[in-house]
């Protein structure tokens, strides 16, 4: 929920971590041989859809700039990008399988 008495402190602060994360985002893109737009996808999904489902005033995700060497190699393994992602997609189906589970077993 949105607290206005906060907002004041929020707002700022949401704008900071906007303007680390952008570019961020886009060098972990560019860095691990994905399309940019990919980065922002991904900077959008850690910053926003991560928050409204975890529920809690604080949190921390998005992309992790350790992780461009591991997503490289996989992309070249892998052979096309368009099967990491599916197998990225597919993943994140399982973790949020797994919180709804978890949060339908919590409140039993």
């Amino acid at each position: 929920m949105i607290n206005l008495k906060e907002l004041k402190h929020d707002l700022p602060a949401g704008i900071v971590a906007f303007l680390v994360a952008v570019p961020l985002s886009l060098g972990i893109a560019m860095a691990s041989g994905a399309l940019l737009f990919s980065g922002i996808i991904a900077g959008i999904v850690g910053g926003v859809v991560v928050s409204l489902i975890s529920g809690s005033q604080l949190g921390v995700s998005g992309p992790a700039s350790g992780l461009a060497v591991i997503v490289l190699s996989t992309i070249e393994s892998l052979g096309k990008i368009e099967i990491f992602l599916s197998a990225v997609f597919l993943g994140g189906i399982i973790q949020l399988a797994l919180v709804i589970a978890a949060q339908i077993n919590s409140s039993l």
